[in-house]
């Protein structure tokens, strides 16, 4: 790709991020901001032809469902309303709420009123955690914009569209899989429609700090550096840093854009996942205070080693998909963040892969407050279109919004880019392109990206791939045992990853059905599943530069493609915990080793 068309690509990026230009409001640290919940029940009206979206020339309609028409009288024609008999909950899965939508795809409306009294010197945004996968969004029957991407939060400033008194918002929510989204039309988890995260209103003052980084100075323990930044360009507006702990308060003054940068002393304690130390940081600009938690590490390799605050560790993880314990869907609530992080500890797990898309702010949160290093990554999964700018367009802004998002969190040690992508030039550019983005946006996190074995030979499987120069550490997938080769390969497998690079095995597993037993060369057996455990793992800590794992998956999750009635029945059983929390012999496998692995690097 010719400079100049990257060049162009990423301006359109940063115009389009969310699909209107003021989508570029970050709203860091959304919830310390004085906001209502816009949670609970909606109204809803399932709409398969979008007949609420065009008219019958397949032309966006100006009279669609936004405006909430009601027949005056007799002689009015209107085809649709928003009962209270029709309802959905949020945030919430419209799969899993009403029998009938469990295989629904296509467009839902949505339908929420609220009253409001509008106040002087006040901002107001219309935030969104999520919804999946293609939202647009409507106040009091008028356009606000649109958001693409099921996984990323996005808002919109209302301040001058808001009335005083009652008010409505409608949304329209359409999870068509197309070939040219991220995911694309395949992928290998269930795909949830609906509004699935936190709606808010949030309200700010004219002048706001709209977004901030605070961590370690580089190269430096005893250092302190970051920014602020305005949501106006304003030079000479004070903002206030204080973090009582470590006795630090800075009077920081805007330049002629809105920021102000520092770097200031002082020595805190580093976060690990044994002493996960946050402090308590406030920032002061005019009269709000935003009060966020904020630990601090530093996280590097070194050849073949991964090192934490200087220190060799072992990354003993597990990926987990953002499925509800228990009952299936998706996840709702931080109680079910917890009870999946509670099991990962329970495990023995000091690294969680958040797969395969970025995960809720309260799961990361939690991750940090309970020790957990974090494998963060966006949905380009499989078979992208690789070629399509509208396709890498819509691929950065979901890594610009998800790095935005959680940049002081210092549990998340990895950006991931891509899962399990085919080899060729055109996503060599893709993923490359993506790399520089995240660089550019953090170069204090590694990066990586779910790589594949490339080839096997004379017993040796390959690990060769272009994108290797790009990542800090080699990770791929690799399912020998289960998808290639027999149970008895992994005893004599040998492996070629030529780079001096710390190797992570991103994924290997086997599907088991919780309670199902047998031999252990008998697929979908709890013995089968851990013997397959025991073997890789003996297997790859044979092999130099071994780094650490997430094995795939903590828990049974939804997914179409799985149909083996009475085994699998819409689920992947790969998980080591079945999803009615059945703990299968596998997690005892895996619990031991990590065990070893954490007395190893003590």
């Amino acid at each position: 790709m010719k400079k100049t068309t990257c060049k162009t690509l990423l301006l359109l990026a940063a115009l389009l991020c969310g699909g209107s230009l003021h989508a570029q409001t970050v709203l860091q640290n959304v919830y310390a901001h004085k906001h209502q919940s816009l949670n609970g029940s909606w109204q809803t009206i399932v709409d398969p032809f979008d007949a609420g979206f065009y008219d019958y020339r397949l032309k966006e309609s100006s009279n669609g469902f936004f405006k909430n028409r009601v027949a005056k009288s007799k002689q009015d024609l209107v085809e649709y309303d928003f009962v209270p008999a029709e309802q959905l909950y949020v945030p919430g899965d419209w799969n899993t709420q009403r029998p009938e939508l469990f295989l629904y795809e296509g467009s839902i409306w949505y339908k929420k009123d609220f009253n409001y009294q509008r106040k002087p010197g006040t901002r107001l945004f219309l935030y969104f955690g999520a919804a999946n996968y293609l939202t647009h969004v409507y106040l009091n029957g008028e356009k606000l914009g649109m958001h693409e991407g099921g996984f990323t939060p996005f808002n919109f400033d209302i301040t001058d569209r808001v009335k005083d008194g009652a008010n409505f918002v409608i949304v329209r929510v359409n999870d068509d899989r197309k070939p040219e989204n991220v995911p694309t039309v395949n992928s290998d988890w269930w795909n949830y429609g609906g509004i699935t995260r936190d709606v808010l209103l949030v309200e700010t003052p004219e002048t706001y700090v709209d977004d901030y980084r605070l961590d370690l100075a580089p190269g430096r323990y005893n250092q302190l550096a970051g920014y602020v930044q305005l949501n106006q360009a304003k030079a000479g507006q004070t903002v206030t840093l204080a973090i009582d702990e470590l006795k630090v308060k800075e009077t920081l003054t805007t330049d002629a854009q809105g920021r102000a940068t520092f770097t200031l002393k002082a020595k805190p304690t580093l976060w690990t996942p044994e002493q996960p130390k946050l402090y308590d940081v406030r920032l002061t600009c005019g009269e709000e205070t935003l009060a966020d938690r904020i630990g601090f590490r530093r996280i590097e390799t070194q050849g073949k080693s991964i090192l934490l605050n200087g220190k060799k560790t072992f990354l003993r993880g597990i990926a987990i998909h953002e499925e509800a314990p228990f009952r299936a869907g998706r996840v709702a609530n931080e109680a079910e963040c917890r009870t999946l992080l509670r099991w990962a500890k329970e495990l023995g797990c000091n690294f969680v892969r958040l797969a395969h898309y970025p995960h809720n702010e309260a799961m990361v949160r939690l991750a940090e407050e309970m020790g957990l290093m974090v494998w963060s990554e966006i949905p380009v999964y499989w078979t992208i279109h690789w070629d399509n700018p509208d396709t890498y367009r819509n691929a950065e802004c979901q890594l610009t919004d998800m790095i935005n998002r959680d940049k002081n969190r210092c549990a998340v040690i990895i950006w991931s880019i891509a899962n399990e992508t085919p080899h060729s030039d055109a996503r060599d550019r893709f993923l490359g392109n993506l790399a520089t983005r995240a660089r550019e946006m953090d170069g204090t996190r590694l990066l990586s990206m779910a790589m594949e074995v490339s080839g096997t030979k004379e017993n040796t499987n390959q690990v060769h791939d272009n994108m290797s120069r790009y990542v800090d550490i080699v990770s791929f997938n690799s399912y020998l045992g289960w998808y290639s080769g027999t149970m008895q390969d992994l005893n004599t497998r040998q492996w070629d990853i030529p780079y001096d690079k710390p190797f992570f095995v991103s994924e290997f597993g086997a599907g088991a059905l919780a309670g199902r037993h047998g031999d252990k060369d008998e697929r979908w057996t709890e013995e089968y599943q851990a013997e397959l455990y025991r073997l890789t793992l003996q297997m790859y800590d044979r092999v130099e530069g071994f780094a650490g794992t997430s094995p795939w998956i903590l828990m049974d999750f939804r997914s179409a493609r799985r149909q083996i009635h009475g085994t699998q029945d819409f689920f992947n059983r790969k998980g080591i915990i079945s999803n009615r929390g059945e703990k299968k012999q596998a997690f005892y496998v895996l619990q031991e080793f990590y065990r070893q692995k954490a007395e190893e690097y003590k």
